[in-house]
C-alpha cells in the first residue's frame, strides 16, 4: 500500500516549497499560510471542484480565484481547516487503499454518519474525529 503523506497531498516540496522533515513543520507551515496552490493540489487529488473545497475551507470563490492569481496564501485558519481535509483523505486513502478509492468514500452518504457524506462532516473537529473513528473502524475490520 503506497503512503499518502499530508505533504504529498497538498502538493509537495514544489507546491509547498520546503521538505516536511523537522518534526513540527506542518504546523509552522500553517501558522504562515499555506500556497494557495497547496488549496487546488488538495481538491483535485479528492476529485472537488473549485466551489466545493472553497465552501470546505469557507472562502468565497472570487476570493480564493484571487488569491491564486496574486499567489498569495491561505490565513492560519483557512490553511489548518486545509491540513484537517488532507489529514482525513490521506488516512482514507491509506485504509482504502488508493486516493480513487478515498475520494469516493467521502462524498458517500455512510450509515454509520446517520446517513450523511464523510465529506460533510470534515467542518468541525468533532465531525473530524467521528470520521476518523469509522476509518479506524474499517481498518479494525469492525465496520458495521
Amino acid at each position: 500500500m503506497a503512503t499518502h503523506s499530508v505533504h504529498e497531498v497538498l502538493g509537495g516540496e514544489s507546491v509547498l516549497g520546503r521538505p516536511m522533515r523537522k518534526s513540527g513543520a506542518l504546523a509552522e507551515l500553517v501558522r504562515e499560510g499555506l500556497p494557495v496552490k497547496a488549496l487546488f493540489q488538495l481538491a483535485e487529488r479528492m476529485d472537488l471542484r473549485q466551489a466545493e473545497i472553497s465552501e470546505k475551507i469557507g472562502i468565497p470563490q472570487r476570493t480564493l480565484t484571487r488569491r491564486l492569481a496574486q499567489h498569495s496564501r491561505l490565513t492560519a485558519a483557512e490553511s489548518d481547516r486545509a491540513v484537517r481535509l488532507a489529514q482525513v483523505f490521506s488516512t482514507a486513502a491509506e485504509t482504502l487503499g488508493d486516493e480513487d478509492k478515498a475520494a469516493a468514500w467521502l462524498k458517500t452518504p455512510n450509515r454509520a454518519l446517520r446517513g450523511g457524506r464523510p465529506l460533510d462532516q470534515l467542518d468541525t473537529d468533532p465531525g473530524v474525529r467521528e470520521v476518523e473513528n469509522v476509518l479506524g473502524r474499517i481498518a479494525y475490520g469492525v465496520y458495521s
